[in-house]
Parts: C-alpha cells; sequence; structure tokens
C-alpha cells in the first residue's frame, strides 16, 4: 500500500509545482530521492551499551536497521582514531522516506518546545535540505522512560531540485512548517 503523502505528490503536488514553477514535462519537477538520518555519538560511541541504546532509538525512529559509522582518520584535538565508531546512519527510499516525511511533519516537529519553523538557510549547493533536531524524543516511538541520554539527531533531505527555489516550492508542497521571517 502506498503512503498518504506519496498519493498526494503524485496526483496533487505535482501539478502545482509545474505551474508555480513553469515546467512543461512532469518529470522536470523536482522529486524527494533519499532522507539520510544520522546521529552523532561522540565519546558514547566507544562504550558498546551505549550504542546498543542508540541504535534501538534510531531502528525505532526509522523503521529499519541503522548502520554504525566509523572515523576515516585520527584527529588528536577531537580524540578520535580511525576506524573507531563515530555514530550511527540510516538512509530512507522509496515508501519507508514518504511515511517519514510524514510523520515528521504532522507528529515530530509541533512536539519540539518553543518550535519556531525551519530555516532556508539549510539549502546546500546541491540543493539538497539539512537541518538538525536537539531531541531525538520527539518522535513517539521512542519511549522516554528507556532513553539514558536525550541525543541530537541530523536530518538531510536529498532532492532533485536544480534551483533554491525549487528546493523551497517542494518542502512547501510537503507541508514543511518553513519560518518565512528566516527566509
Amino acid at each position: 500500500m502506498n503512503p498518504r503523502l506519496k498519493i498526494a505528490y503524485e496526483k496533487e503536488i505535482i501539478s502545482k509545482l509545474m505551474s508555480k514553477l513553469n515546467f512543461k514535462n512532469k518529470h522536470e519537477v523536482p522529486k524527494i530521492d533519499k532522507i539520510i538520518l544520522n546521529m552523532g555519538l561522540g565519546e558514547d560511541a566507544s562504550d558498546g551499551k551505549k550504542l546498543k541504546s542508540c541504535m534501538e532509538d534510531m531502528s525505532l525512529i526509522a523503521g529499519q536497521k541503522p548502520v554504525i559509522t566509523k572515523f576515516k582518520k585520527s584527529i588528536s584535538n577531537f580524540k578520535t582514531r580511525k576506524g573507531f565508531n563515530a555514530g550511527v546512519k540510516v538512509t530512507l527510499r522509496s515508501n519507508k522516506m514518504y511515511e517519514f516525511i510524514d510523520r515528521l511533519v504532522n507528529i515530530a516537529l509541533p512536539r519540539v518546545k518553543d518550535f519556531r519553523g525551519l530555516t532556508s538557510k539549510g539549502i546546500d549547493s546541491s540543493y539538497n535540505y539539512s537541518f538538525g533536531i536537539k531531541e531525538h524524543i520527539i518522535f513517539p516511538e521512542v519511549n522516554f522512560d528507556k532513553v539514558d541520554k536525550i541525543r541530537g539527531l541530523d536530518i538531510t533531505i536529498v532532492m532533485t531540485s536544480k534551483t533554491k527555489e525549487g528546493t523551497l516550492e517542494l518542502l512547501r508542497g510537503f507541508n514543511f512548517p518553513l519560518d518565512n521571517k528566516k527566509n
């Protein structure tokens, strides 16, 4: 069964974006390619229990098992060693990606304390959108009583957009709470 946000994208959002961005072909319209969730653990990455706890939390949030990321090189000032654990990450595609966006926009982001909207400054040179969440417990899947430490979470949304306007309009089409004052 297709997620409701995917159906809405195919039936409504594509046609709105075609008229707003003056595209002739529906294949020119920007779409979301994948979503990457990343949780850096810092010094806790060497502790097996904390790493396992973070993996469980991330698998509840994403709906699939995360992979453990490793440091690529040693940096003495950051106390990192090449090959040691750095954190956990998950890459979501297709239906799981649309389900995650639906839960993020409609359930998780409204639970953020003093939330004023997401800024558009998170758009990079490839027109992908990245932002951070300070508390991973905003997701209802995570049981607050079993969490040993509140951790941050980085979310990167990779898109096929060719312009900043295309990226912003796609995010608005998915009802992302973008703050117009910050844009």
